[in-house]
């Protein structure tokens, strides 16, 4: 991770036709340029590699239908121990042949599959409604085993003497229809039946006791046999189209129980053999399955590489004499020679007669911004580009984010307890990374922490370490030197006795009393606070200044970082211009009450303590220029703030108007004068050197930014536009100075906000367990214990964390970066095979 981003230049590919393919191949695999389109009037159908890339696509969709099945089959896709290169345009049809292949095999086992599970499926049903229709004509007692029935046939009543009914008097054929229809449409299809057939059924039904699958859905159903009697030819008819709307799946019922039981015996043979046949087809589907897995991950990558390559010709332009592709690169300066060498090898796989070479070209065009970064700063790295992609060779905050995110964090989160169990957890990600990076979970909240793994180990760290200076442990306290205030000597000195402690509840130690305090805490703060009625104002007068003091160190720091930009875009005046005024008003003012608070607590002791005046009022008093009716801090206070009152005012108009009207004179009269001493300058040499184009882009792209030109021809200026943007900075930046010192003390609420939560929690969790004293206090101790682990797991290191990371990335976002950092930069985007996304992935197949 460097201060600045990469020095870029615009390049030219010449690509000889024979082994273009090949150059872009090793470029793809070891990422070195971005390339820009050369075509940008001519449609994606029109392109030249349509066909190649038509085919790639293709190929990714057989790819797809073996994946899913191979998903389907629950084999594992094994991944290539040696990632494959992309693969010889003469080898794409041998690739293309397999892969039908293998699809037209799969194709059709897979259709012979699901007609044999189709039919045993038949079968099966069918042997079911036999079984369970049988009962229906045999016994008597169905009404109660069987479930409910409608039998009320109007007019059949039975003639004592010739044993027939009216409806057999009329010729009406008693028949049958037999089936299996869902569970759930058992009661609509009942109902439908008695009122389309007018009671002219019989319906009777039972719930098949095996869940059958539904081949079309894959759902598992349960599924009941019907068997539904019925008079006249026309009632059959009403009763077969009700059952195909409620899709019923029919089979034909015997009219004989000799019919039945031949029906079940070859039902039972074609099911055996069904099943064997079945199990084959499965066994030799597997084989193929597996077969096909072994070469999947591996055909991925050769085609995911084949179509990003031709989508890089596509981007290419040709010569007149269609022989050569020409291509526009950025590329980073340092890289430049990896890029001759990869040409060079693209060459000679190509089998090239000519060399395909690189030439550099100037432009006046913006190159993209690249920061490299490792799995240690490529955390932090995000943190800053969530904010925005810096400008090309714009000063980074990143490197300093490294020390800056995690401590302020850890100002917010300080406990050490908190900041080791954080830091444990870091450090088993840390040290697992690589078994948690072959397992690529798609859990995102995972893979958010996951990536964040260094960002928490640092924070962490640094809360361990503010842990130490709050003194503050699961909001209990260490005493580890021993603590500094004495007891005793209020009784040796006789200021207490026995009657002092019966009649007060509460007591005071007095410092100025020899032997009571002996000095300082030999790290962070006294244990014995921990214990003092007045512990609560003490923390927040100390969190508070110390917030302030955090606060205007880490603003100034922000704008002398600015400095840096400034020189090195050669605009240095507005290192006159914008950054004197600018510090000068930060420091003037809210430097001064650092001052104020460090002077305070070095120039009054314990035994002046109550004479110490407010800095608070001070402060005010500075704003109103008044004083005289306080005590003053120090001799001379009064004059040293109406000056830097003073200085601080005169800031405010060299900030607002320095800038426009140091432009509106260089575009009136004094740009000829600036010229002149340029050619002078030059002509002074004997040898006139050239500057290269990633030289002179950052300064052309700042000068046009503030109205000159490198030409030294007239350009468009406009005073009252750039009157108004920098009126705009001018009042953030007051204003901000203002509001952003106030912002800073989040680190103190969100301290003290931690620090509360957690004795909240102690006193009413855990020091109820420890407090029983009995056996069974022993026993309720480990849930005890578990109820405190939890809630401070959930509440204190999750939520409390969470908050003051958003709280901390506030704070570089908004008070420190704005200082320095514009962050309207395009990220360098290289063409590299490993960042290219795979659409298997996207759709959930690998």
């Amino acid at each position: 991770m460097g201060f600045r981003s990469e020095e870029m230049c615009l390049a030219q590919l010449f690509l000889q036709s024979g082994s273009a393919y090949d150059c872009i191949s090793e470029l793809g695999e070891m990422g070195l340029v971005e390339f820009r389109d050369l075509n940008p009037s001519v449609s994606s159908f029109q392109r030249r590699f349509v066909s190649e890339i038509k085919r790639c696509e293709e190929m990714e969709r057989i790819l797809g239908y073996l994946l899913r099945e191979i998903k389907k089959a629950n084999i594992a896709v094994p991944e290539a121990e040696v990632l494959p290169a992309a693969p010889a345009p003469k080898n794409v049809l041998e690739i293309m042949e397999q892969l039908q292949r293998l699809e037209v095999e799969l194709s059709e086992v897979a259709k012979n599959k699901e007609k044999l599970q189709r039919n045993l499926l038949e079968l099966t049903e069918y042997t079911h409604m036999l079984r369970i229709t049988r009962t229906f004509m045999h016994s008597r007692s169905r009404h109660e085993a069987l479930g409910p029935q409608y039998e009320e046939f109007p007019s059949l009543d039975t003639e004592s003497v010739t044993g027939c009914t009216s409806m057999q008097r009329l010729g009406a054929k008693l028949g049958f229809i037999s089936g299996l229809i869902q569970r759930v449409k058992v009661e609509a299809f009942e109902r439908m039946l008695w009122r389309v057939c007018k009671g002219y059924t019989i319906l009777s039904y039972a719930e098949v006791d095996e869940s059958l699958a539904d081949l079309d859905t894959g759902e598992i159903n349960k599924n009941v046999v019907f068997l539904i009697s019925f008079w006249g030819d026309q009632i059959g008819q009403k009763v077969q189209k009700i059952c195909d709307c409620y899709h019923c799946h029919l089979y034909p019922h015997p009219e004989t129980d000799e019919e039945r039981a031949d029906i079940m015996d070859s039902l039972r043979t074609r099911i055996q053999d069904l099943q064997n046949v079945l199990r084959r087809t499965e066994d030799y589907l597997k084989q193929v399955l597996h077969k096909a897995s072994e070469s999947a991950h591996s055909w991925m990558l050769q085609v995911k590489k084949m179509k990003a390559i031709y989508h890089i010709l596509n981007l290419c332009s040709f010569d007149v004499t269609n022989k050569c592709l020409i291509a526009e690169v950025w590329c980073p300066v340092s890289d430049l020679t990896n890029l001759r060498r990869a040409l060079e090898e693209g060459s000679r796989k190509g089998d090239a007669t000519v060399p395909s070479f690189v030439n550099r070209i100037p432009s006046n065009d913006t190159p993209p911004t690249l920061l490299r970064s490792n799995k240690f700063t490529s955390g932090f790295q995000s943190i800053v580009e969530a904010y925005g992609v810096g400008d090309y060779r714009e000063a980074s905050p990143a490197p300093y984010t490294l020390i800056t995110f995690p401590f302020l964090f850890a100002v917010m989160f300080g406990d050490l307890g908190h900041g080791a169990v954080m830091t444990l957890c870091a450090l088993w990600m840390v040290l697992t990374e690589k078994h948690h990076a072959r397992r690529r979970p798609g859990n995102e909240i995972w893979k958010t922490f996951f990536d964040g793994r260094y960002i928490m180990l640092m924070m962490g760290l640094f809360s361990i370490y503010t842990g130490l200076i709050y003194n503050d442990c699961f909001s209990k306290s260490l005493n580890i030197f021993g603590s500094s205030w004495s007891v005793k000597a209020m009784f040796t000195e006789r200021q207490w006795s026995n009657e002092t402690l019966q009649t007060n509840a509460l007591l005071t130690l007095d410092p100025n009393i020899s032997a009571v305090f002996s000095g300082p805490y030999p790290l962070g703060i006294d244990p014995i606070w921990n214990m003092a009625v007045n512990r609560l104002a003490f923390l927040n007068s100390y969190k508070m200044k110390m917030s302030v003091i955090i606060g205007v160190i880490h603003m100034s720091f922000g704008v002398v970082l600015s400095v840096f930009n400034y020189i090195h875009f050669r605009q240095k005046f507005k290192i006159y211009l914008l950054f004197l005024p600018e510090l000068l008003f930060l420091l003037c003012l809210f430097g001064y009450l650092v001052f104020m608070i460090f002077y305070k607590w070095l120039a009054f002791s314990a035994r002046d303590s109550r004479l110490a005046p407010s800095i608070l009022i001070h402060f005010i008093n500075m704003f109103l220029m008044q004083g005289n009716d306080t005590t003053p801090l120090y001799p001379g206070q009064m004059g040293l703030q109406v000056f830097l009152m003073v200085v601080a005012l005169l800031s405010v108009p060299v900030m607002l108007l320095g800038k426009p009207l140091y432009l509106y004179w260089l575009h009136h009269g004094g740009k000829s004068l600036r010229v002149h001493r340029v050619c002078l300058f030059f002509c002074g040499y004997e040898r006139v050197r050239r500057v290269s184009e990633e030289d002179l882009s950052p300064s052309i792209v700042h000068d046009e930014e503030d109205g000159l030109s490198d030409s030294g021809g007239p350009q468009e200026f406009d005073f009252g536009d750039v009157f108004l943007h920098q009126a705009i900075h001018t009042i953030e930046f007051c204003l901000g100075c203002i509001s952003n010192t106030a912002s800073y003390l989040r680190l103190w609420a969100l301290s003290l906000a931690h620090a509360q939560l957690s004795e909240v929690l102690w006193a009413m969790v855990m020091r109820l367990g420890l407090r029983m004293s009995s056996k069974l206090g022993v026993l309720l101790l480990v849930p005890v214990f578990g109820v405190f682990a939890v809630l401070t797991v959930s509440i204190l290191l999750v939520m409390e964390g969470l908050s003051a990371f958003l709280h901390a990335l506030r704070l570089h976002w908004v008070e420190f970066q704005n200082k320095f950092y514009s962050g309207t930069g395009v990220k360098f985007a290289p063409f590299d095979f490993s960042l290219l996304p795979s659409v298997f992935e996207q759709d959930g197949l690998l």
